[in-house]
């Protein structure tokens, strides 16, 4: 490494250019002089120092970028759990919907079931009554049919066997028990 140095400088062009290497007329020196200058220039203006400050505000500022881009993302991973938290939920609750409506449903057709049976029932019930009003009904008519029949046979017996004067008499004797119970 220490030789390195020396190597550079004897085995550089400008000592492979003819005549005096000091003189402005070389351009070796010209352009090292140029370059001493150039490195003068930036050194005077602190352009390292500058570069350096930029290079610290630029690195600051990515550093910045990093941060935010890590709250973002940990803004954006809480909000994600938030979102599925909330999706969770709301499926646990779309479940008991769910579930709550099959057991009205089920509790409604087991109602309807029995709504069903005690108006079947209750229909049976007034169709017994019916039939039961309907069969009395037929007796009591052929009871007064019968009633009626025996009372007109009876009353042709009796007409047969009747002479004209008992059934005056017994005329008579209707009307006075009518007048007497009336009055």
């Amino acid at each position: 490494m220490r030789y390195a140095l020396p190597l550079l400088v004897i085995g550089s062009p400008a000592f492979a250019a003819t005549g005096p290497f000091f003189s402005l007329g070389n351009t070796d020196f010209i352009v090292t002089l140029g370059f001493l200058v150039f490195i003068g220039v930036v050194l005077y203006f602190r352009v390292p120092s500058r570069l350096t400050r930029m290079l610290d505000d630029r690195s600051t500022g990515i550093r910045s970028d990093l941060d935010e881009a890590r709250a973002l993302r940990e803004e954006a991973q809480a909000l994600l759990a938030n979102y599925e938290r909330k999706t969770r939920e709301a499926k646990a609750q779309a479940d008991q919907i769910v579930a709550n409506a099959k057991a009205e449903a089920q509790s409604a057709a087991e109602q309807a079931k029995l709504d069903l049976k005690t108006s079947v029932d209750r229909r049976l019930a007034g169709a017994e009554e019916q039939i039961e009003s309907a069969r009395n009904a037929a007796i009591r008519e052929v009871r007064d049919r019968a009633i009626q029949v025996a009372t007109a046979v009876a009353g042709e017996v009796v007409a047969k066997q009747m002479s004209p004067e008992d059934a005056d008499r017994m005329i008579d004797q209707s009307i006075e028990t009518v007048s007497t119970k009336l009055h």
